[in-house]
């Protein structure tokens, strides 16, 4: 339903999308991950034909969007980063303006909302102005536009940012519900566990380019590894800031904590030889935490392979 050949964007002399291909089926969800500025905003602004290319095709149901984009606009749902509603209207009346913009007759429009509503949670919440809706509540309305039409395909960036989780169970749910009635659906997220929750495949979208693609539980058993998460007095010591993530500093009984997360392949055993590398710096180590592969450890693997552009057996020699 969605097929996007060799696109390209630059901002000046900054290029944001070095050719990007990617191809949605009908019924799949794609979790589009990377990191802020990764170009995740810019290629679903072009799919929906808010921004233009320079270089690439983009093919929704068979039309060239690039070309034609108010053909394919009939096929596509969007609830872009920033929430797009009208604050001074009610919930209701704009469900109501959006779908007469794209066409839904009285009748049919009525119903639509209603479901669309039911789904979400938004029942209780149509009558009032949007001004006085919470963030979560916002958010579930802003996804229920974009949902209101049935498209083919719908895009999703960043949809829950700053949503609570009764929002964002609601609209995973939904969110699943659309694909397995056959939608096509691009989900532009950097919470990983949002990914993992929806069941779909991955898109990891890294400078401008997608690195690794694949059904997610795929991409984590290729990639992924367990790993130790250590917190420190102080700050991390300096020979494993070299290869290892960094987390925020944080604290503990008023004491100021360094964190460290290692990707490992034999927990207990690789955590034993760390412990004796570190010599007298192992005395500031004050708790011990493993966690299971994961998206979030997988994508750790596959940015900072493509970063030092070694080969994976090349890489694991090296890290």
């Amino acid at each position: 339903m969605l097929e996007i050949k060799g696109l390209k964007k630059s901002y000046d002399n900054h290029e944001v999308l070095k050719g990007v291909d990617l191809t949605v089926a009908p019924g799949e969800i794609v979790g589009l991950i990377g990191v802020n500025g990764a170009g995740k905003t810019t290629l679903t602004s072009i799919v929906a034909g808010l921004r233009t290319a320079d270089e690439g095709e983009v093919t929704i149901c068979g039309v060239d969007a690039l070309k034609d984009p108010h053909a394919s606009h009939t096929h596509l749902g969007l609830a872009s980063q920033d929430v797009g509603l009208y604050p001074i209207l009610t919930g209701w009346q704009n469900l109501d303006f959006f779908g007469r913009l794209v066409a839904l007759r009285s009748q049919s429009r009525k119903r639509r909302i209603e479901e669309v509503a039911d789904s979400l949670g938004l029942t209780d919440f149509l009558d009032k102005r949007v001004e006085t809706l919470s963030g979560g509540q916002r958010r579930r309305l802003h996804a229920a536009v974009a949902m209101l039409h049935r498209p083919s395909v719908l895009l999703l960036d960043e949809p829950t940012v700053g949503a609570d989780i009764q929002s964002r169970q609601k609209l995973l749910l939904e969110v699943r519900r659309f694909a397995a009635e056959g939608s096509a659906v691009v989900y532009a997220t950097h919470y990983f566990p949002e990914v993992e929750t929806l069941g779909g495949s991955v898109a990891i979208l890294h400078e401008g380019r997608i690195v690794a693609r694949g059904d997610c539980n795929s991409i984590i058993s290729r990639y992924a590894a367990p790993s130790v998460e250590l917190a420190f007095e102080g700050e991390v010591p300096t020979d494993l800031r070299e290869f290892a993530k960094l987390k925020d500093q944080g604290s503990e009984d008023g004491q100021s904590l360094g964190r460290v997360v290692i990707p490992v392949r034999h927990p207990g055993k690789d955590l034993a030889g760390i412990i004796i590398d570190l010599g007298v710096e192992a005395s500031r180590l004050r708790s011990v935490e493993f966690h299971q592969p994961s998206l979030e450890t997988a994508f750790l693997r596959i940015t900072r392979l493509e970063n030092t552009g070694l080969a994976e057996e090349e890489f694991d020699a090296v890290t």
